[in-house]
């Protein structure tokens, strides 16, 4: 093990000896924001540190059987040991090296995701109804919770945009990569002769902001207007001016919720997806200016940028970003995206751990 990879490991040990001792204080809980805090922390720490404890464990029984191998009665044994020592240090040591991989703070948030049809009109609108489904079976697996922002439905069925909030332990951490545009390829139900139309949508994944810790919005920046609500959602909705449509003044931004009948709900859902889009902002500037350095694994970050392709005739999706081909689409847009997320998430853990080979060399 490389000796800046053990000093980190060490620095963790003595950590998680100093977070035993403040949540067995006792007025660890006196301050219970804090104290989940800390708990946090421990339980992310405890993890590489028992890691840890076992390969140095692993370490000692190689250190045993090798002293061993000086006595002719016990070459055998020894050899078998230390073997196998080397083996549990091998496996551990690439454990370690994952655990300590960076991990994203936006991980366990809670996400809102935007659907926009692009270009391939009625159909586009109908396929981006087509990935809102996806995601919602796909949340339906996982037990979270979808509540629909803001939608503008289509003429013939789909939407031209929709907004959802998707409420869960790990949402941004599992669809993160879903940000880009997706393409669609099949015969349209508008289309008599049969022939293969490809349309196109745009999808953005945005994780919750923390209105106080992560972005301040300053009421002298906004304007908010209330409007009656268009379409379906019972008369008292469309009688009243419940709608809300705010707009952030320094960079143009518009957000509109009209999902609840009540107006300030509706402004607190508006509120919301604005700040998770000035997180956002302000998130893809700052890694733009590292972007010189390596591609990411959603290449430019364009929201415009071609990821993905669900082809219907041959039964096929492919994720560009990966080249990665499955032929199973009708399950995947029933929600069964395991399959292509895990293998983004491998790709991703294996550009991190090249990374940190590199920083350790």
């Amino acid at each position: 093990m490389k000796d800046t990879l053990r000093t980190r490991l060490e620095s963790l040990r003595h950590r998680l000896e100093e977070l035993n001792r403040l949540l067995a204080a006792e007025d660890a809980t006196r301050d219970l924001d804090q104290f989940r805090k800390l708990s946090r922390e421990h339980s992310e720490v405890s993890g590489v540190a028992g890691a840890y404890a076992r390969y140095c464990q692993a370490e000692h029984d190689a250190a045993a059987a090798r002293e061993l191998t000086d006595d002719p009665a016990m070459k055998s044994y020894a050899e078998e040991e230390l073997k196998a020592a080397r083996a549990e240090m091998e496996r551990l040591e690439a454990e370690l090296q994952r655990q300590l991989l960076p991990k994203d703070p936006n991980d366990e948030r809670n996400i809102f995701l935007e659907i926009r049809a692009g270009t391939g009109g009625d159909e586009s609108a109908l396929f981006a109804g087509d990935l809102l489904r996806m995601y919602t079976r796909f949340a339906e697996r996982r037990g979270w919770q979808v509540e629909i922002i803001s939608e503008s439905a289509a003429e013939l069925g789909g939407y031209k945009e929709v907004i959802v909030r998707i409420l869960g332990q790990g949402a941004y951490s599992a669809l993160r990569f879903e940000s880009g545009g997706h393409r669609v390829q099949r015969v349209p139900q508008t289309e008599a002769q049969g022939r293969i139309h490809t349309s196109a949508c745009t999808v953005a994944v945005l994780p919750e902001a923390d209105a106080i810790d992560d972005v301040v919005l300053n009421p002298a920046e906004l304007r908010i207007d209330t409007f009656r609500a268009s379409g379906a959602g019972g008369q008292h909705v469309n009688k009243t001016e419940s709608a809300i449509r705010v707009t952030h003044l320094p960079s143009g931004l518009v957000v509109e919720c009209q999902d609840s009948r009540s107006q300030h709900r509706n402004r607190d859902k508006a509120l919301a997806v604005l700040a998770a889009r000035l997180k956002d902002r302000r998130e893809r500037e700052q890694a733009a200016k590292t972007a010189s350095t390596r591609k990411g694994l959603i290449g430019s970050g364009d929201r415009s940028e071609r990821i993905r392709t669900y082809n219907f005739p041959q039964g096929r999706v492919t994720d560009h970003r990966i080249n990665l081909t499955l032929y199973k689409i009708e399950r995947i847009m029933d929600g069964e995206l395991d399959d292509v997320i895990g293998a983004l998430a491998a790709e991703r853990q294996n550009e991190l751990l090249e990374q940190l080979a590199a920083e350790t060399a």
